[in-house]
C-alpha cells in the first residue's frame, strides 16, 4: 500500500494552501487580516526583551503558590510561568483524584497564546509530561482537518448533506458507496462532526478529497511538526494512505495520526482565531534570586495562518453542535439537559478510540469557550484502563468551569 506522507512539516505545505504562511513576529490586526498575513507589521525586539535560554526549564515540577506558578531554570533561576495558581491546582487536583492512568489539560489564551493551565498526570509507573507527546491517536479530533479541508478545499459547507449508513465504530467498504435504497440516514457536515458520524466523513473525503488535499490541510494545523515552544515536545505524525477504504478511514480519525494535548491546544486556538495559529507561551519573567532579570514583553508570535476568516467561522459553528446536541452533550448537561456552564456555549470536538492490544482507551476533547467570542481553548486528553471513571469532555468541563467562576469573581489572571 503506497503512502503519500509519513513525517511532513509545515513546509510541505506551502504552495498548496495559500493561505499558510511562515513564523513571523510583530503585531497583526486580527480583523484586517485577508489572504497571506500581508498587514503583518515587522517589529525590532529590543536585546533586553529578548527571552534568555529556557534549557532546563522543567514543566513536570511546578511549585503552585497561592498567587503564582513557578519552575526551576539551571543556575539557580525561577521561571515564574503565565499559569494560574488557582486553575492550575484545580486541574491538577482533579486528575489525582479520579486517579487516571494518564492525563494531560492545557488551556490557552486565544489572543495572547498564554498558557493558564499545563497540568500533566501519570497514576503509578513512571511520570513523564504527557502534554508534550504525540503517541496517543488524534481520533476524532482529525475531523477538525479533513471539516476544514472539505470547506476550504472542496468548497463544501456546514450545510452541506450527506445520507448514509453503518459507520458507528468502524468503516466497512461496502458502506463507502451509495445507495439510495440502503441509506436511511442523512446528516449535514456541521451535524456529522457535532456527533462524529465516520462513514459521513468517509465518505465526503473520499468523493472530494485526494491524500495531499487533506496531508496539505493537516500541516497547516501543525501535523508533521512539533509546536513551537519553550521546550522539545514531540512532533504530531500523519501517515495517509492512498488506498481507497483506509483513506477514508483516515480522513474519519482511524489511526495514522497523532496529536499531543499541546497541539491539541494549538489545533483549537487556531480555528478560534480566526484561522491564526499563535506560538504557545508559558514564561512571565525569569528571577535569579528576588532580582528581576527578564520579562516577556514581547507582542504574540504568529506562527501562521492556517485557515481562511470564512472556514474558521464555519468551523466555529460546527464544532458548537458538538456540545450542544452531539458527542459532548451529556459532559455539559445534566440529567434535565441544563448545561453546567449556564448560558455560555462551548465549541468543541471529541476523539475516542481504543488500543485492543493495551487495553488503553482514548479519549479527547479540545475546544473553545465562549463559542460566540473565544476568550480561551482547551485540550485534554485522558488514557483509560478498562475501568475508568471519568472521559476526557469532562474534565474540560470543569477545566471550563473553573475559568469561567473564576472570571466572573474577577479573578482571572491578566
Amino acid at each position: 500500500m503506497r503512502v503519500y506522507a509519513r513525517w511532513i512539516g509545515i513546509g510541505a505545505a506551502v504552495g498548496i494552501i495559500s493561505a499558510l504562511v511562515p513564523v513571523v513576529q510583530g503585531r497583526i490586526d486580527l480583523k484586517d487580516v485577508r489572504g497571506p498575513l500581508a498587514k503583518i507589521t515587522q517589529s525590532v525586539v529590543p536585546e533586553e526583551a529578548q527571552p534568555p535560554s529556557f534549557e532546563g526549564l522543567n514543566l513536570q515540577e511546578l511549585t503552585v503558590l497561592p498567587r503564582r506558578v513557578t519552575a526551576g531554570l539551571p543556575g539557580g533561576r525561577t521561571a515564574e510561568l503565565t499559569l494560574d495558581p488557582d486553575l492550575q491546582r484545580g486541574a491538577q487536583a482533579l486528575m489525582e483524584r479520579y486517579k487516571i492512568p494518564e492525563s494531560g489539560a492545557v488551556l490557552m489564551d486565544v489572543k495572547t497564546g498564554k498558557l493558564l493551565v499545563y497540568a500533566s498526570h501519570v497514576e503509578g509507573g513512571r511520570p513523564f509530561d504527557v502534554n508534550l507527546r504525540a503517541t496517543a491517536p488524534a481520533a476524532s479530533v482529525f475531523k477538525v482537518v479533513t471539516s476544514a479541508a472539505l470547506i476550504e478545499t472542496a468548497g463544501l459547507g456546514a450545510d452541506t448533506e450527506q445520507c448514509y449508513r453503518g459507520g458507528k465504530s468502524v468503516i466497512l467498504q461496502e458502506e463507502l458507496d451509495e445507495d439510495p435504497k440502503r441509506d436511511k440516514w442523512c446528516a449535514t457536515l456541521a451535524q456529522a462532526l457535532g456527533r462524529s458520524l465516520n462513514v459521513v466523513f468517509g465518505r465526503l473525503a473520499q468523493k472530494h478529497l485526494k491524500p495531499p488535499e487533506l496531508e496539505a490541510m493537516a500541516g497547516a494545523f501543525g501535523f508533521g511538526a512539533s509546536v513551537p515552544f519553550v521546550v522539545p515536545n514531540d512532533p504530531m505524525k500523519i501517515d495517509l494512505p492512498e488506498e481507497r477504504v483506509e483513506f477514508a478511514r483516515s480522513a474519519a480519525g482511524f489511526w495514522h495520526t497523532t496529536l499531543s494535548p499541546l497541539g491539541g491546544a494549538t489545533l483549537a486556538q487556531t480555528v478560534a482565531n480566526g484561522g491564526i495559529a499563535l506560538e504557545p507561551r508559558i514564561v512571565e519573567r525569569v528571577l535569579s534570586g528576588k532580582e528581576k532579570i527578564w520579562e516577556e514583553s514581547r507582542p504574540p508570535r504568529v506562527l501562521r495562518r492556517a485557515i481562511r476568516p470564512e472556514t474558521s467561522a464555519q468551523l466555529r459553528k460546527m464544532m458548537v453542535e458538538t456540545v450542544s446536541g452531539g458527542s459532548a452533550f451529556k459532559s455539559f448537561h445534566d440529567a434535565r439537559g441544563a448545561s453546567y456552564l449556564g448560558s455560555v456555549t462551548v465549541g468543541g470536538k471529541t476523539g475516542t478510540l481504543t488500543e485492543h492490544s493495551t487495553d488503553r482507551h482514548y479519549t479527547w476533547f479540545v475546544g473553545f469557550a465562549p463559542s460566540e467570542e473565544p476568550e480561551v481553548a482547551v485540550s485534554v486528553l485522558v488514557v483509560n484502563t478498562p475501568i475508568w471513571q471519568v472521559k476526557a469532555a469532562d474534565l474540560a468541563r470543569d477545566v471550563l468551569r473553573s475559568y469561567l467562576a473564576q472570571k466572573a469573581r474577577g479573578a482571572t489572571k491578566p
